[in-house]
């Protein structure tokens, strides 16, 4: 009998309000604020080579680029024309790209491009022309090593 007054009075004090009030309700706020925390996931030296695919929304039309990375060079096709661009890579997550022909004066600078974070088969990125302070951010996905 004693076991069961303890029971119903540790139920019925678990679940009054000021209980839950007190100890709940701050617990499930340090967990929920403790999961805004995790580090995104960047594993970038499986991006270094291979075919990925990348899709950009152009005046409202959504536009896709293939293109084949190697250690130091990028093949690209767009809208059925190829361009090559040489890598030079700062660290694992950063590099920066620059067309080996460039047609025009703009196609003569060079990009930089930081890898953000990574899933399996993906990686969301930001670039920026060298010497630019506007940002754009992206997601490329792999398609084959």
């Amino acid at each position: 009998m004693a076991f069961q007054a303890y029971w119903k009075n540790t139920i019925s004090k678990l679940f009054s309000e000021p209980y839950i009030m007190k100890k709940l309700i701050p617990l499930f706020l340090l967990l929920a604020l403790s999961s805004c925390f995790e580090t995104p996931q960047r594993d970038c030296t499986s991006f270094k080579t291979g075919t990925f695919k990348f899709e950009l929304e152009v005046d409202g039309v959504k536009k896709s680029t293939t293109f084949i990375r190697t250690e130091n060079q990028e093949i690209d096709t767009y809208e059925g024309k190829t361009d090559t661009s040489s890598i030079r890579w700062i660290n694992d997550c950063e590099y920066i790209i620059q067309k080996i022909n460039p047609k025009n004066r703009a196609e003569q600078k060079a990009v930089s491009i930081k890898i953000l974070s990574t899933t399996e088969d993906s990686y969301m990125f930001e670039f920026n022309v060298v010497g630019s302070p506007e940002k754009q951010t992206g997601t490329v996905i792999k398609l084959t090593d």
